[in-house]
């Protein structure tokens, strides 16, 4: 299993969130975060533009099964990327276990219903 944690635009979260629905991965969690990076947003404020020094993304966490981490990050480069400083960062870090908390099932099994494996 892999967590798999995607810093994306703000504007581009829509688009994400319907790549992963189409990729069948229909569970996750996002938050809002702020970071320091080389990218900096101007806010309008009654005409002014104001410099930030952080920038507001969206941080996208996913646990998946090993087969699925390759489709994951396939659709989030493509409904993230703009190709601009800027798009975001993908992490992948190993996950060593999983608990439903409903069964008590553990490992893969407990990320997804086995009923509806194919």
């Amino acid at each position: 299993m892999k967590k798999i944690e995607a810093i994306i635009r703000r504007t581009k979260f829509e688009d994400v969130k319907d790549a992963l629905m189409e990729a069948d991965i229909e569970w996750f969690s996002y938050y809002e975060v702020r970071g320091v990076g080389k990218s900096r947003q101007g806010r309008i404020y009654r005409g002014v533009v104001y410099d930030t020094s952080s920038i507001e993304r969206i941080l996208v966490s996913i646990v998946v099964r090993d087969k699925n981490v390759e489709k994951t990050v396939k659709a989030l480069l493509g409904a993230a990327q703009t190709g601009e400083i800027g798009d975001g960062r993908i992490f992948i870090i190993p996950v060593e276990d999983s608990i439903r908390i409903r069964t008590g099932e553990r490992g893969d099994i407990a990320l997804y219903n086995a009923e509806r494996e194919k």
